[in-house]
């Protein structure tokens, strides 16, 4: 699976982004998809999670209630809309695709490249 993240950029706070993630070479509606997230000099942090049917999802208690994670099957594309975006909402956002519906990285066989976004205060 090859996954093409986009989407990132420079919103203040309070505002919104909508992150994309095309994936390409397999069936995608058989892979859990989820979004990363990581800060200079600190772990990859999860942030939510969407099960393959899109029936799942799980969301990191920080970003619940501002963060949607949604998939369209048919365009192999998964999304997460942030909204009311804070400063520390600031990071490098990775899209992954697993077999398995989990948030452990390690089960994320296939990353995207990773799209920066920043949010100002």
């Amino acid at each position: 699976v090859q996954l093409q993240a986009s989407g990132g950029g420079l919103v203040q706070a309070g505002g919104s982004l909508r992150l994309s993630c095309v994936a390409s070479g397999r069936t995608f509606s058989n892979y859990a998809m989820i979004w990363f997230r990581q800060c200079p000099g600190k772990e990859r942090e999860f942030v939510a999670v969407i099960s393959g049917s899109g029936g799942l999802t799980n969301y990191v208690d920080s970003v619940k209630g501002r963060f949607t994670i949604s998939r369209d099957n048919a365009k192999n594309t998964v999304y997460l809309q942030m909204n009311s975006m804070k400063p520390e909402d600031t990071a490098v956002y990775y899209c992954a695709a697993s077999s398995y519906y989990t948030i452990i990285p390690r089960s994320y066989n296939y990353w995207g490249q990773g799209t920066q976004v920043t949010v100002s205060s």
